[in-house]
C-alpha cells in the first residue's frame, strides 16, 4: 500500500517518492511551509518534522528537548550521580561534629522556631535577674517608709514600746521593747511625738509600735 504525502495526504508512488522528515512527498509537494518554493534533499531545513527554505526558517533563541528514552536515561543517570555525590560528603563529613542538612522550607520552619525559643529563653533571664534587685529596691522603700497604721487618741500621755525600732530619720526616736514613752502626742494618721523615757530621746515614733499604759 503506498504511503500519503506529507501534504496533500494522496497516495504517494515510488516513482515520485521523496521520503524526508519522517514522511513521504510527492516531489511538488515538498515545497517551502511559507513561501511554497520547491525544495530537494540538498536546500531543506526541517522544522517540528515541516519543511523550509533558508529564509523562512523558524529563528529560535531556545532548544526543545523532548522526553526520548535517551534523555530520560541521562536524567536518571544524573539524579544517580547526585545522590552518589551527596552520600560521599555526608560519609566524609560525618565524624566532623556536623551534618550536611538541606535549607528545605521544613528546615527553615524549625530553624524560625527554634530562634523565636531563645529569644524568649534571653528575656525570661534577663527577667530573673532583675528580681533580685526589685526585691532589694522593695526593702529599701519599706524601711524608708513610716507605718501609716491605726491613729492614737490623746486620752493618755504614757506609753510604752511594743517593739524594737530605728530610728530612719533625725527627727524620728528609736525605741527597745518595753521603753516607757512620755507627752505622747498625735502628729499624723500612723505618728505620734513623744519622749523615750530611757534615753531622753523626743521626736516622732510610729503609733503602731506603742500603746497605752
Amino acid at each position: 500500500m503506498n504511503p500519503p504525502c506529507g501534504r496533500c495526504n494522496k497516495p504517494v508512488y515510488p516513482t515520485e517518492k521523496i521520503n524526508c522528515l519522517d514522511k513521504y512527498w510527492h516531489k511538488g509537494c515538498f515545497s517551502c511551509e511559507v513561501c511554497k518554493m520547491a525544495l530537494s534533499m540538498n536546500n531543506y531545513k526541517g522544522f517540528e518534522k515541516k519543511p523550509y527554505c533558508s529564509m523562512h526558517y523558524p529563528k529560535t533563541s531556545f532548544t526543545i528537548v523532548t522526553d526520548t528514552p535517551e534523555n530520560l536515561r541521562l536524567k536518571q543517570q544524573s539524579m544517580l550521580n547526585s545522590q552518589a555525590l551527596y552520600k560521599e560528603d555526608f560519609e566524609r563529613n560525618k565524624g566532623k561534629g556536623f551534618s550536611v542538612v538541606a535549607d528545605t522550607p521544613e528546615m527553615q520552619r524549625v530553624k524560625k522556631t527554634q530562634d523565636q525559643i531563645s529569644h524568649v529563653r534571653r528575656l525570661q533571664g534577663a527577667s530573673e535577674t532583675l528580681k533580685p534587685l526589685n526585691l532589694h529596691l522593695s526593702a529599701v522603700t519599706t524601711q524608708n517608709s513610716r507605718p501609716s497604721l491605726r491613729p492614737l487618741t490623746a486620752t493618755s500621755k504614757r506609753y510604752q514600746a511594743m517593739y524594737s525600732y530605728v530610728a530612719a530619720e533625725a527627727d524620728e526616736v528609736s525605741l527597745q521593747e518595753g521603753d516607757l514613752i512620755l507627752d505622747v502626742e498625735p502628729i499624723d494618721e500612723g505618728w505620734v511625738f513623744g519622749c523615750n523615757q530611757r534615753t531622753g530621746q523626743r521626736g516622732m515614733l510610729p503609733a503602731n509600735y506603742v500603746r497605752p499604759v
